[in-house]
């Protein structure tokens, strides 16, 4: 399947601002950029930074006092695969590779140790792997209110599980908490979707099922096959969109996300579905 997504920042710089995006969509594996461009107005240098062990892409820049308008925009191929329920085992954690084993830990918004007696009392006895971690999305999908203004940059996976109430960053850090209470390693996923309303950055998580990594989304709020990612860390901490270390403000930002006829093309210038492993 094939994607075009627009994303439009506009920002006011009141001081030297050095500016830090991650709004870059990962390149390889069961993505393939097709074609893309990022412009910045007015024309500004920027360093490039692309995380080999995650493929986060990252743009750093400093800009000077005033008004920016940035663009990103891409057609991206997406080729998700798909097993059928109940194929996909947990792999038991002596047998982990080393590389995802910090995934299992608790960090800055997924404190794992403190809900692992609700996450073994809830969900120890379901099953294996797929089976679990569905049983998961369900409960948080059934037991968390999505409420928009519920939570802010401070709000923790326990915290959202006492409030029973968050926003897609909270549903997937209360995703990847339980999974690792249970032995599973599971990572924050900041992505694009088809069909998310309103149209906005969306976060959902994946967790580490015989010996790859699926997709799992607890909001329902669009198909899996129609998340394009952009970064994968512990949680939100390692793959925020903006990161700046100055002043600035600005409007809402701009993103739209559809999909393409393949006889569709471009011409470059400066729902419940499969899991899907990306």
């Amino acid at each position: 399947m094939q994607f075009r997504l627009r994303c439009e920042l506009q920002y006011d710089i009141a001081t030297p601002t050095t500016v830090i995006l991650n709004v870059e969509a990962q390149r390889g594996g069961r993505q393939s950029i097709l074609g893309e461009a990022f412009t910045v107005e007015p024309q500004v240098q920027s360093e490039e930074y692309e995380v080999p062990e995650t493929g986060n892409r990252y743009r750093r820049m400093l800009l000077q006092p005033g008004r920016y308008s940035v663009w990103y925009t891409a057609e991206i191929e997406s080729t998700p695969t798909t097993r059928s329920i109940g194929s996909i085992p947990q792999v038991p954690i002596v047998e982990l590779p080393f590389d995802v084993m910090n995934h299992l830990y608790p960090s800055r918004y997924c404190q794992s140790d403190k809900l692992a007696r609700f996450a073994w009392r809830q969900f120890g006895e379901i099953g294996d792997g797929y089976e679990k971690v569905t049983a998961i999305c369900n409960w948080i999908y059934e037991n968390v209110d999505y409420l928009e203004g519920s939570s802010d940059s401070s709000t923790s996976a326990y915290d959202t599980f006492t409030l029973r109430a968050g926003v897609c960053r909270d549903f997937a850090h209360l995703g990847i908490t339980f999974a690792r209470a249970l032995g599973i390693p599971a990572r924050f996923v900041s992505a694009y979707a088809l069909d998310l309303v309103p149209q906005d950055f969306h976060a959902v998580f994946e967790a580490y099922l015989g010996g790859q990594w699926y997709l799992f989304d607890a909001t329902r709020l669009c198909p899996l096959e129609g998340i394009l990612k952009i970064a994968v860390g512990r949680d939100a901490a390692d793959s925020a969109f903006l990161t700046f270390f100055g002043q600035l403000s600005g409007p809402p930002k701009l993103i739209r996300v559809e999909r393409l006829n393949t006889s569709q093309t471009t011409q470059w210038t400066t729902e419940p579905v499969s899991l899907s492993a990306i």
